[in-house]
């Protein structure tokens, strides 16, 4: 049985196209002219997909929209718009519109939007089966945890840019990958990057791609994230890392689904998903200056906050049996006694479920006999010292140094030792997590790359 398409528009000749493109892809289609005709088609008739005009004789695009999302949610709609009126197709992904194509259409695109959109069964969109698939990667039974399984189901069919928001180890880049699984572009590319990692002077090539001979070292053509991506789910983790000048480019290539590779005198059009997240407030760097407010408006279209671990309690035990199982000893399972669960239920967990994989790694490898014991977590009680005796060790040997230390001659010498013994030191309690690190002492992650490459600390 074939697919079927709703097109909505006053226009004779895009109403014409829009069949004659729909006819050749074997898709039937059925096109009226005004927002009256079009929900009574809706409640007449079975459609696959909506395309609508943004501005109709009777109304818009946008009630439209929200028609289809009250009354029809399953059913993807996509929005027609005038070249350059972003704002609102941005108006229309917010309301839940799946995508949205700017005037004069090009066909290519059409076609791929339209290919995207009838992917999107109702089995595949099913409450049921989206809690169960993004349940696979997002662990948790608490009604926060449920709650986030039932957002990421839902948007998961838009292609509108996402935000997801959370403290450092809460499972940003999990969520991600849930929304781009439940997607109609699960078959394509989920490619993560973490925007603080990359030097700042390889970031256009590394987003865009480079032309051979197009600057020193550019031996050969490279293909870009965005292309390696196309078709699937580009995820920016620490976008707020990114600097200025690459935040104008990235909002460009947003708008336009067009890059332009370094090098090279023709733009490469470009479907890909956006997927950002960042541990910082990214409103307070909107207001600093340190981000540019209209890239944050297009990434921030729909967003998701991510819960700390210490939000949802309930969940440390069944996160923690689900760790474990994967750390069998000898084929035999890892457990944890009485006094250890009990520890892990009344700590703080600042690196949340990170952190949680992290000390009970730490406890399979000191523990015996594939039991995990209290003093095998190395947690402190509240009001006691929080140092581990690695921690400890270190600020002993540091404090030998300091009585011991040969006098400096050069300023320099005396402040870079500091400046060692600091990052050794917050290294130390961050468990050698570079980015953790970082945020500690309020600098960028290429900031502290930069320092232990200086310092020689990059292999200790």
């Amino acid at each position: 049985m074939n697919k079927t398409v709703l097109i909505i528009d006053d226009e004779l000749d895009l109403r014409e196209l829009l069949k004659l493109t729909l006819a050749k892809m074997d898709i039937d289609s059925t096109a009226v002219e005004t927002v009256k005709e079009a929900k009574t088609a809706l409640q007449e008739k079975t459609f696959d997909l909506c395309l609508t005009d943004m501005r109709l004789p009777d109304g818009n695009g946008l009630e439209l929209v929200d028609y289809v999302q009250k009354n029809y949610p399953q059913l993807p709609i996509a929005v027609l718009t005038a070249y350059g009126n972003v704002d609102l197709a941005v108006d229309a992904l917010k309301l839940g519109a799946f995508d949205f194509l700017s005037k004069p259409i090009e066909l290519s695109r059409l076609r791929a939007l339209i290919t995207n959109a009838l992917t999107l069964s109702p089995k595949s969109l099913s409450a049921e089966s989206q809690t169960a698939n993004s349940s696979q990667l997002l662990l948790g039974d608490s009604s926060l945890m449920k709650s986030i399984r039932q957002q990421i189901g839902k948007v998961a069919r838009s292609q509108a840019p996402m935000f997801i928001s959370g403290e450092s180890g809460t499972g940003k880049e999990l969520a991600a990958r849930s929304i781009h699984g439940l997607s109609p572009r699960a078959a394509e590319p989920f490619v993560p990057v973490n925007c603080g990692a990359i030097p700042s002077n390889l970031m256009e090539s590394e987003f865009f791609g480079h032309r051979k001979g197009s600057f020193t070292g550019a031996f050969e053509d490279k293909q870009g994230l965005f292309q390696a991506a196309n078709g699937g789910t580009l995820f920016l983790d620490e976008v707020a890392d990114l600097p200025l000048d690459m935040q104008v480019k990235l909002l460009r290539a947003i708008q336009e689904k067009r890059i332009r590779p370094v090098g090279s005198e023709t733009e490469i059009d470009v479907d890909v998903r956006l997927i950002s997240a960042t541990h910082k407030n990214l409103q307070e760097a909107v207001n600093r200056g340190d981000f540019r407010s209209d890239l944050f408006y297009r990434l921030n279209v729909i967003d998701i906050h991510m819960p700390s671990l210490r939000q949802r309690p309930e969940d440390i035990q069944p996160l923690a049996e689900h760790i474990l199982s994967g750390f069998n000893a000898n084929n035999k399972p890892v457990s944890l006694s009485p006094g250890a669960l009990n520890a892990l239920l009344n700590y703080s967990f600042p690196g949340n479920v990170r952190e949680l994989e992290n000390i009970l790694e730490r406890a399979c490898t000191l523990c015996d006999k594939n039991r995990i014991e209290l003093e095998d977590l190395k947690l402190y009680p509240e009001g006691a010292s929080s140092e581990l005796p690695a921690e400890k060790t270190l600020r002993s040997s540091q404090s030998e140094r300091a009585e011991s230390r040969i006098p400096i001659s050069s300023l320099d010498d005396h402040l870079e030792e500091i400046e060692k013994e600091i990052l050794i030191e917050t290294l130390e309690q961050a468990r050698w997590n570079k980015t953790e690190a970082a945020k500690k002492l309020g600098i960028s992650f290429r900031s502290i790359r930069y320092r232990l490459e200086k310092l020689g600390l990059n292999d200790e």
